[in-house]
Formats: structure tokens, sequence, C-alpha cells
């Protein structure tokens, strides 16, 4: 049997780590030009909000200054434009296993006016010296890596002693089976509520780079967790004070049934007053969850997970 789980209806060819990294760097490539716009990613105060959210569940506040950060699988630059905008970083490195995303981030990046250092390469082989930086991070990415237990090893081995990991945006096992309803509701009702604004249909794969890129979505997830599926290779790469949190539940049952209906249409199709119910819904979802249900409810029953750990020293 497949060390890896099969991800697709029906997998063509055993799911190697080098067929899963292939993969994930085709996709990526091509959805690379059209990222931020279909995971409505803000460079403004909101987005830089967001990503200070996560970061602050994870380590408190104030937050820590960074001298030198790595941000694995960066994609478009989410997690390290932000903080380095909001100081919390003050020099980043970049890595990501999809050139496409690399050019795309340094793009972010000259139009904020910030410099960040880059890499091409996958996250069990980092090109760089022992002890090199204070902290390494990341956003939904841990779920695209095959070999999670030698990951670690090597995110603990660039870690200066004393130096933080930090991972959020992880898909649950339990949250993303929950997922599953918003979404099938939207399925049904997407041609009433395409009807009712008037939008037409959505060709297929708009947002991915075209049809064939869009069949690679399928194949690019490799996990899915449990708190202790993440704890485990943290812990046992040497880490110390693992903490893994859960996040997003109201929050994600709206943003996915709004999301999967305008998946539905074409984007010049949805209003402009659409879209602002929906992006202000999510965040008033949002600040339910970290009021009400976050740190209460186990956190395997939340749509996203986050751990945090340090180095000894």
């Amino acid at each position: 049997m497949s060390p890896f789980p099969t991800t697709g209806s029906a997998a063509a060819e055993p799911e190697t780590a080098e067929r899963i990294r292939d993969v994930n760097t085709r996709y990526h490539d091509g959805a690379a030009a059209q990222y931020d716009a279909k995971w409505g990613i803000d460079w403004g105060e909101v987005g830089r909000d967001q990503v200070l959210q996560k970061v602050r569940k994870l380590l408190g506040d104030p937050l820590p200054t960074f001298a030198r950060s790595l941000e694995i699988g960066a994609g478009t630059g989410y997690f390290t434009l932000h903080l380095l905008q909001a100081g919390v970083v003050q020099a980043a490195t970049a890595t990501d296993i999809s050139p496409g995303m690399i050019a795309q981030l340094q793009k972010n990046a000259e139009s904020l006016g910030l410099q960040v250092e880059t890499a091409v390469t996958d996250a069990e082989t980092l090109p760089f010296p022992d002890e090199s930086f204070d902290l390494v991070m990341g956003h939904a990415i841990l779920h695209h890596i095959p070999d999670l237990d030698q990951a670690f090893r090597e995110f603990h081995r660039v870690l200066r002693p004393g130096g933080v990991v930090l991972f959020a945006g992880e898909p649950s096992r339990n949250g993303d089976k929950i997922a599953a309803v918003p979404k099938r509701a939207a399925h049904y009702a997407a041609p009433l509520w395409r009807k009712a604004i008037r939008a037409r249909a959505a060709e297929h794969g708009h947002h991915d780079g075209g049809q064939e890129n869009n069949q690679l979505e399928s194949q690019v997830d490799v996990h899915a967790f449990v708190p202790s599926d993440l704890r485990a290779p943290v812990a046992a790469a040497g880490f110390e004070r693992v903490d893994v949190q859960g996040e997003e539940l109201a929050a994600n049952w709206f943003g996915w049934f709004n999301r999967a209906l305008e998946a539905t249409a074409r984007d010049e199709d949805v209003p402009w007053g659409w879209r602002t119910y929906a992006f202000r819904g999510y965040l008033l979802f949002q600040q339910l969850d970290r009021r009400l249900l976050e740190g209460r409810l186990p956190a395997g029953l939340f749509y996203n997970l986050m751990v945090a750990a340090r180095k000894a020293g």
C-alpha cells in the first residue's frame, strides 16, 4: 500500500513523493497569476490584521520581533510580506516549490516596496546553513508536503536555538468533512443564485490556469490532520512547547458557502454589493469564532489547525 493517500477519484499511478512534488509544482505554477484573486488576498490593513491575528493566537500579544524569518511554501507572500510590513519580521527569506509562485511573490514585494530573498526548493531539503533563522513559518503548506518528519527535521536544523516554528491554515480532517455541507448546499443553490444576480456560469477552471490545471487541484493535497498528526512530527524533530490550536468554525461555514457560489459565476458578473456582504459577513463570523468558540471547543472540530513550538536554547 502506498504511504500517501489517494486524493483523486481514480489515481492512475502511485502517489510517490516525487509525483506529489511534481503535481504541486505544475498546479501552483499554473495557478500563480490568479491565486490572489481566487482566495481574496488583501494586501492592505485588512489582510495584515488577518495574518497578525493568527500569529497572536499562537505567540501571544505583544508579538516578538524576529531578526530573520524563513517561510516554507510562501506562495504569493501572504505571511512574509504582511509580517514585514508590520515589523514583526526584520529580514525575510521565502521559499516555494513553484517558480511561478516565487515570481508572483517578487512582483507583490516590489509593489509594496519590500525586499525579500527567495529560493525555489522543497521543504525536505532546504539549501540553508544550520541555525540561520529565528522563525520558520508557513500558511496552508504542511498538507502539501509528502515527508513531514523530514521537513520538521530540516526546520529544526535551520532554526537558531530558542527559535520558533509556526504554521497556520492547515486543514482539519473533521473540519474538512464539516465544510462539505455548505459546499454541497451551494452546489444546489448556485443556479438560482446566479439567476437572482443575473450572472453567467463560469468557464471551468477559470481561476486555476485553465481546465488542465484545474484537474490537478484534486491531487495536490496529501494530508488532512487531527491535532495529534501535527504534534507528532514537531515533537519527533526535537521541538519543545508544542501548541496545536483550531480556528474558524462558523466563519468556515459562511465563507465556504459564499465562495462556492461565487466560483460558479463569472467574476465580472458578481455584484460589488454581494462581495461586500460576503466579506463583511466572513469577518463578523470570525469574531464570533474567536470570542465564543476558539479555545472552548476541541481543536479538531475547527476547519483550520495551527501549530507552534520552540527549539531548545
